[in-house]
C-alpha cells in the first residue's frame, strides 16, 4: 500500500505536469478536472443503478440507430453540463448527438478546445453488471471565436491534444495523456478523489491476449480468419495459443490488454465493411493512449491516427496493442484480404 504522504491526486498531477510548459495557461488543466469531475458523478449513478430506476432502455435511438439506454442517456447530459459550464471547450461530438453541440454562451469565446465523446461505452453491457466506460478526445479548435463548428471537429489523430477514458469497474479509474506517457488513477469513494495508481503505463514486454468477436467470424476477411488460426496455433517460443479475452466494452477490453498484454481488434466486415467503432471518439483517443503506451493502432492498413475524418460518426476498422501482434494482422490482411477491404 503507496504510504498516505506519497498519494498524489489527479489534480495536483495535472498541475504539476502543467508547470513544465511555461506557455500553458491552465484551461488544459480545468477541462481534465471537468471531465473527472463528470466522471464521478456517473459512477455514483452507474455503482446505484440496481437501487433506482436507472437500468434498461430510454425507449429512443441515438444517431447510430441503437437503443438508448437510460445511463446513455444520463451520463451524456452529465458530460455535456460539465463540460458547457467549465467554459474551457468551445463544441462538444458525442455518439448520441446527430450534430454537434455547439456552445453559444458567455463562454463561447472562450473555449479554446472541442471534444469528441462516447459517453457510455459498452452500454449494452449496462444491465449485466459488466465493465463500461467513457472515452474522450481533446482537440484545439480551428476557427478563431465564437461557437465551435463542425470544421473544428472534423481533424486527425495527429492533432489531438490530449485523450482518455474512464472504466467503471470493480474500481473505477481514469487513464488519460497528452503526449508524455500514459497515466492512470483511481477514484477512492471514501473521499471522491481520483489517485495516482498507475503511473507510466506501457504494454508489457510480453502479450498472449486477443479480443474480438469470433461469433462474426464467418463475416471476416480472410486475414483476420488467418490470425485467429496463428493465435490458436501450438508454439510456446511465441507463447501461443494465445488466450480469448472479450468483454464487449471497447474500453474495457483495451484497459485489460494495456495492462496485461493482448490486441483488440474489430475489423470491417462483409455486412459492416467499415467496421462498428467510430473514428473521432473511439478509435482516435485510443490510439493516441497506445501509442504512448508504447503500442500501435492500425484500420489495418494505415495508422488510425492520420486518417483525415470527413464525418462526425465516420467508422473504421480497428486493431490496436502492442506493435507486432498489430503489425502481423497488417501483414495478413495484406497478404490474404486486400481485395475485401473496403477501407475508406
Amino acid at each position: 500500500m503507496t504510504p498516505a504522504h506519497r498519494i498524489k491526486t489527479l489534480t495536483q498531477f495535472i498541475v504539476e505536469r502543467q508547470a513544465q510548459y511555461p506557455h500553458a495557461k491552465g484551461a488544459l488543466t480545468r477541462l481534465l478536472n471537468d471531465i473527472a469531475t463528470a466522471a464521478k458523478i456517473v459512477n455514483r449513478e452507474i455503482n446505484a443503478a440496481g437501487l433506482v430506476d436507472i437500468l434498461g432502455y430510454e425507449g429512443s435511438d441515438n444517431i447510430q440507430g441503437e437503443a438508448q439506454k437510460k445511463l446513455d442517456v444520463y451520463a451524456n447530459e452529465r458530460f455535456i453540463e460539465a463540460l458547457k459550464g467549465g467554459g474551457e471547450c468551445c463544441a462538444i461530438a458525442s455518439e448520441e448527438n446527430e450534430k454537434i453541440i455547439s456552445f453559444q454562451n458567455e463562454f463561447s469565446d472562450l473555449g479554446k478546445y472541442v471534444i469528441a465523446i462516447d459517453p457510455l461505452d459498452g452500454s449494452s453491457n449496462i444491465d449485466a453488471n459488466v465493465s463500461i466506460g467513457t472515452v474522450f478526445s481533446i482537440y484545439r479548435r480551428r476557427s478563431e471565436s465564437g461557437p465551435g463548428v463542425l470544421e473544428d471537429m472534423l481533424q486527425p489523430g495527429v492533432n489531438l491534444v490530449a485523450a482518455g477514458y474512464v472504466i467503471y469497474g470493480s474500481s473505477t479509474m481514469l487513464v488519460y495523456t497528452t503526449g508524455k506517457g500514459v497515466n492512470g488513477f483511481t477514484l477512492d469513494p471514501s473521499v471522491g478523489i481520483f489517485c495516482l495508481s498507475h503511473p507510466d503505463m506501457r504494454f508489457p514486454e510480453t502479450a498472449n491476449i486477443y479480443s474480438i468477436n469470433e461469433g462474426n467470424y464467418i463475416y471476416f476477411p480472410e486475414g483476420i480468419k488467418r490470425y485467429l488460426k496463428y493465435c490458436q496455433e501450438d508454439d510456446p517460443a511465441t507463447l501461443r495459443p494465445f488466450t480469448s479475452r472479450y468483454i464487449g466494452s471497447m474500453v474495457a477490453d483495451f484497459h485489460r490488454n494495456l495492462i496485461k498484454g493482448g490486441i483488440f481488434m474489430y475489423p470491417g466486415t462483409k455486412k459492416q465493411p467499415s467496421g462498428k467503432l467510430r473514428l473521432l471518439y473511439e478509435c482516435n483517443p485510443v490510439a493516441f493512449i497506445a501509442e504512448q503506451a508504447g503500442g500501435k493502432a492500425s484500420d489495418g492498413i494505415r495508422r488510425i491516427m492520420e486518417i483525415q475524418p470527413k464525418t462526425l460518426h465516420q467508422r473504421a476498422p480497428f486493431f490496436v496493442g502492442p506493435k507486432a501482434m498489430v503489425e502481423k494482422v497488417e501483414v495478413l490482411l495484406k497478404t490474404y484480404s486486400s481485395e475485401e477491404l473496403h477501407i475508406k
